[in-house]
């Protein structure tokens, strides 16, 4: 089964992601914060990580260059309120796959979520 890593700590958006993306067949796991959301990254082996960037305790973008300065190729979708041209570039920049700003279509993201899915395998 895929499995899908969410690091988000909107505890209510986290359910929601969680909910939706189990109907479509996902196994997914949920970390509330930067810190916890590496090491699940690290020991749960995701088949994709959608991230946040304001996270507590370690940043998004601090998360996503830490995994691919460790060698973890595992497509990254960032999903953050911060829209603005140079987060994005930047978080392309830091190894990003995929950038969808906040507020956000649902069927957009699932879409998103199976074109990188598809793509890594």
């Amino acid at each position: 089964m895929t499995r899908i890593l969410v690091i988000e700590d909107n505890r209510n958006l986290a359910t929601g992601l969680r909910n939706n993306l189990e109907i479509e067949g996902y196994q997914v796991d949920v970390a509330g914060d930067g810190g916890s959301g590496l090491a699940l990254a690290r020991s749960a082996k995701p088949d994709l990580i959608i991230l946040d960037l304001m996270l507590p305790g370690m940043d998004g973008y601090r998360v996503l260059k830490t995994l691919r300065e460790e060698g973890t190729d595992t497509p990254v979708l960032i999903l953050s309120a911060r829209g603005e041209e140079t987060d994005k570039v930047l978080g392309f920049h830091l190894g990003a796959d995929d950038y969808v700003a906040k507020p956000f279509g649902l069927l957009e993201l699932l879409a998103r979520v199976d074109a990188l899915l598809r793509r890594a395998a």
